[in-house]
């Protein structure tokens, strides 16, 4: 099988909307590997290996080697936001990263200057935005769209991808305005509000043939809309919202419990944050949207329909917290009342201390390697295939995500080893012992 990926040539410009905690974390991490000073840790396209072909060849390369993916020195940043600090000032204000290692790639971080954002306060009603687009829907559509062209002929740019790193958005459900692209173009002419802010990115990115990644758990690309309008441009879209602390730990652990039949009664989940997205957050209608993608987690691993006995009466609870003194360091707790064997009661306990835009960081650089990977490989709308590294993974209309992330993580390489023409691995390992018998 031939693989038809086209090689990854000339400069890649990841453009982000939202230069916060998260997105400077990354700028400065890819900044401080390029200058040698650190390794990207966390990364799967830089440090993560995958096997091809049988055990017994013992093919484990790195996946950078496999799979022809933008060299993290061929990226350029860019982006918008609400506020016009340059990202050194911004990652300095977002105190997540060592004064030291900023100052050590401070010129390369000042060289970029924030772009002013698409805003409407009524979605993130915590934000104070002061540097900002006005006009309608349409006028700061058509303002993206030509930023965007901008920033490629400025900088002399071969590819493009463009990767939320927004705040989490109020909680709405999708209407008659989302449901086809001419619904939608007509609510931008008639500026209707229904269209959210990173929908106006989301669109911009997909006019152009631009991949597009949702980091948040905002609605952005999961409507017919922007679906068809990707199909319509060949254009690969993914989200949504990071898989990082307390999800990421449930996506590791609920598999096994559901892997050994044990039940679950109950799983309460609470945090505290203190960055910009924990200020935001504090909004119950911002919340709300937060909350709606980290519940859906467990339901769909443990399927309480298909298996009552066990986890028919699980009860499932989530809580945010926005804690100031914690700052970018989110500490989460987890308990989880299970049973064994004839009914026994057990439990388990989880206390999380983790770095959410160290986490986040890796996750994003992946996603846009990966989209643009997609890309080049002729891939166009829903990237189900990325889920490995999404909280509430986009799928096609009618199909249950997939949450169990040793799934994703299989589903994730079996395409890469598609893309590139190997063998798909199914890990039934029959054909180590079929000899055996066949020779009795």
């Amino acid at each position: 099988m031939e693989n038809n990926v086209k090689p990854a040539n000339g400069k890649l410009g990841i453009l982000i909307p939202g230069l916060g905690a998260v997105a400077t974390t990354l700028i400065a991490g890819v900044e401080a590997v390029n200058k040698g000073l650190s390794k990207p840790i966390g990364a799967l396209t830089q440090m993560g290996n995958i096997r091809l072909g049988k055990r017994t060849e013992n093919r484990y390369p790195k996946i950078n080697e496999f799979v022809p993916l933008a060299n993290l020195k061929d990226i350029v940043w860019g982006g918008w936001d609400v506020y016009s600090d340059n990202v050194y000032e911004a990652a300095v204000n977002a105190e997540v990263l060592e004064r030291s290692l900023l100052d050590s790639v401070k010129a390369e971080l000042e060289s970029v200057k924030p772009m002013k954002a698409a805003f409407d306060k009524n979605y993130a009603k915590n934000l104070d935005g002061t540097h900002v687009k006005t006009g309608t829907r349409l006028d700061m559509a058509n303002e993206l769209i030509e930023d965007i062209k901008n920033f490629q002929e400025q900088n002399g740019l071969d590819r493009i991808v463009v990767l939320w790193c927004g705040s989490t958005e109020v909680y709405f459900e999708e209407s008659e305005v989302h449901q086809s692209i001419v619904a939608f173009e007509q609510g931008l002419a008639n500026d209707d509000k229904l269209i959210a802010p990173s929908m106006l990115y989301a669109y911009a990115a997909l006019k152009l043939g631009i991949p597009f990644v949702n980091g948040a758990p905002n609605l952005t690309v999961d409507i017919p809309a922007l679906v068809e309008l990707a199909k319509y441009t060949e254009t690969p879209i993914a989200g949504k919202d990071f898989k990082t602390g307390q999800t990421l730990m449930k996506t590791i652990v609920a598999p096994g419990l559901a892997a050994r039949a044990l039940g679950v009664n109950g799983w309460f989940s609470t945090n505290i944050l203190g960055n910009r997205d924990g200020y935001v957050l504090d909004d119950p209608d911002n919340f709300k949207t937060k909350e709606v993608s980290k519940l859906s987690v467990l339901e769909e691993i443990f399927k309480p329909e298909a298996n009552p006995d066990l986890y028919g009466d699980m009860y499932h609870k989530v809580r945010i917290n926005y804690y100031p003194p914690h700052g970018d360091a989110k500490e989460s707790w987890d308990n989880i009342d299970i049973f064994g064997w004839l009914g026994y009661k057990m439990q388990i306990k989880i206390n999380f201390l983790c770095r959410d835009s160290i986490l986040a960081a890796p996750v994003a650089l992946d996603l846009a390697l990966f989209s643009d990977l997609a890309k080049r490989a002729g891939m166009s709308g829903v990237q189900e295939w990325l889920s490995f590294y999404l909280k509430s993974p986009q799928t096609a209309p009618g199909l249950a995500p997939e949450h169990d992330i040793f799934k994703q993580l299989t589903k994730l390489q079996n395409t890469l080893r598609h893309m590139m023409g190997e063998d798909l691995i199914t890990h039934l390992g029959l054909e180590y012992y079929q000899d055996v018998v066949d020779a009795m």
